[in-house]
């Protein structure tokens, strides 16, 4: 198992890329007191165009608060320290909502396409599809949302919710701790997957396996 995380550890690393972080900056509103990935990516950007000192952190706080007023003030903007769609769209960073419609039933639609594709460890196209590669392809094939490699990076976007809707990813405590797998739900219990046993199919969050296993969902737009 030690060696599987490693090299899951590896190809998050091989996957990683300015381009796809700064698609998934921009997903959701930051503010004072949050802490997470993207706000070391807002630091880095405000870095680079001369509001933030010091070292990045993924601590919003009152450093990044002080430069995201400062950015907005030279740029027209109220200075609340906020970071929502207008000081995103100031600093070049397109959200999801500006890049892509979100249709539920094409993103569904197109993982119903892979149904029968084998697991892949690290797979990320229809010759072999691990569960965030599934997820990440499917997204993009059907959205044009780009996501994080990982499942547990996954999990960290978007919004979470209890009622479930068709095309949110429900999150699944498997062979580790926190979330390590996942799949698009379809409605009626039913979400689509990429299982290491019967690779692309369909399962139902009533099975007494996946129902032990589910930690949640999130609504990502």
């Amino acid at each position: 198992m030690k060696k599987f995380v490693a090299v899951f550890t590896l190809a998050s690393f091989l996957f990683a890329s300015p381009l796809v972080s700064q698609a998934a900056l921009g997903d959701q509103t930051l503010k004072q007191g949050m802490r997470n990935q993207d706000v070391q990516q807002l630091q880095q950007l405000l870095k680079k165009k001369g509001y933030f000192t010091g070292n990045t952190t993924t601590y919003f706080g009152p450093a990044t608060s002080n430069a995201v007023k400062s950015f907005q003030r030279k740029n027209g903007l109220s200075a609340d320290g906020v970071v929502g769609k207008s000081t995103y769209a100031k600093l070049g960073v397109k959200t999801s909502s500006q890049t892509s419609t979100f249709n539920a039933s094409k993103v569904i639609n197109k993982g119903k396409q892979y149904v029968g594709v084998p697991y892949r460890w690290g797979g990320t196209t229809p010759r072999g599809f691990d569960c965030s590669g599934f997820i990440g392809y499917t997204f993009k094939q059907g959205a044009g949302i780009t996501l994080p490699r990982t499942v547990a990076e996954i999990y960290k976007k978007g919004t979470r919710v209890t009622s479930l809707q068709p095309g949110d990813i429900v999150f699944f405590q498997t062979y580790q701790k926190g979330a390590s797998h996942a799949g698009i739900y379809m409605g009626n219990n039913q979400f689509l997957h990429s299982s290491s046993s019967k690779g692309v199919s369909v399962s139902s969050l009533k099975d007494s396996y996946w129902s032990k296993r589910y930690i949640g969902a999130k609504r990502i737009r």
